[in-house]
């Protein structure tokens, strides 16, 4: 079983910021990724919208003899990976936005959430920033056509220039010195932000912390491939723009166009 895939879904291309760095942490594992892009953005969706597709997600994964499932994608872990864990017999990895390190080493007191609709408006998502927000103002933003533009091919373009400027206003506003990122989609736009954001503003995001507890806990269930061999990257889109997600990988890997 050690050397069956790790899974890994995203509500489009974005997760392969999670994907980069689990290859990074984890070089010997084969892994299989899939965009379902053709119902990007999970955040505008209701709860048992997000929890269907998450489901669908999962069990082609598992269809696929995956040792674990990674949900790349902060709406549908803030939303469905409670009930995935209880449905399923393999490990879940998920991803909230990092709000623990921005607020505990902020010195203005202000922090800044970019992040989706469905993750803003979680339960989970509400109990993580009540936990950590006594005392800090932070300023959430939902990132509105950002997923849309990164899907179509747009990430530099001038609409994604305009829309970040907007957004960050109101951060810029409030003093912030910490912007968290709460989207998987979100890391592509680093080099823009850092361009808009003052230099003592600083960016987080949940990449590196997610493939470090991947590897902890396929140690935890024995499920570590020890051996060394070059692994099988497979990347699945159920759009036919498979040049989209190609051009975010920054190397030659197989993206095929797959119907689910």
């Amino acid at each position: 079983m050690n050397k069956q895939p790790i899974g890994i879904f995203d509500s489009g291309v974005g997760g392969t910021s999670i994907w980069k760095e689990i290859h990074n942490v984890l070089p010997n594992e084969n892994t299989i990724y899939l965009a379902d892009s053709i119902n990007a953005p999970y955040g505008p969706k209701g709860k048992d919208k997000i929890l269907e597709l998450s489901i669908k997600n999962t069990e082609l994964l598992l269809e696929k003899n995956c040792k674990l499932i990674v949900v790349a994608c902060n709406t549908a872990t803030t939303n469905a990976i409670s009930v995935l864990r209880e449905r399923y017999n393999v490990p879940f990895i998920g991803i909230e936005p990092a709000i623990k390190p921005a607020v505990l080493n902020t010195k203005t007191n202000a922090i800044g959430i970019l992040a989706t609709k469905g993750t803003l408006s979680s339960a989970l998502f509400h109990n993580t920033s009540s936990l950590y927000s006594n005392g800090i103002n932070i300023v959430e933003q939902i990132g509105e056509g950002i997923v849309q533009l990164i899907e179509n091919g747009e990430l530099e373009s001038e609409k994604m220039n305009t829309l970040l400027k907007s957004y960050l206003k109101p951060m810029l506003v409030a003093n912030i010195d910490y912007l968290v990122l709460g989207c998987t989609h979100y890391p592509y736009l680093i080099p823009m932000l850092n361009k808009l954001l003052p230099k003592h503003v600083k960016i987080i995001d949940s990449g590196l912390a997610v493939a470090k507890q991947t590897k902890a806990v396929l140690k935890q269930f024995n499920l570590l491939n020890a051996e060394l061999f070059t692994p099988k990257k497979k990347f699945f889109i159920n759009l036919q723009n498979t040049e989209v997600m190609q051009s975010l990988l920054d190397d030659v890997f197989d993206v095929k166009y797959l119907k689910f």
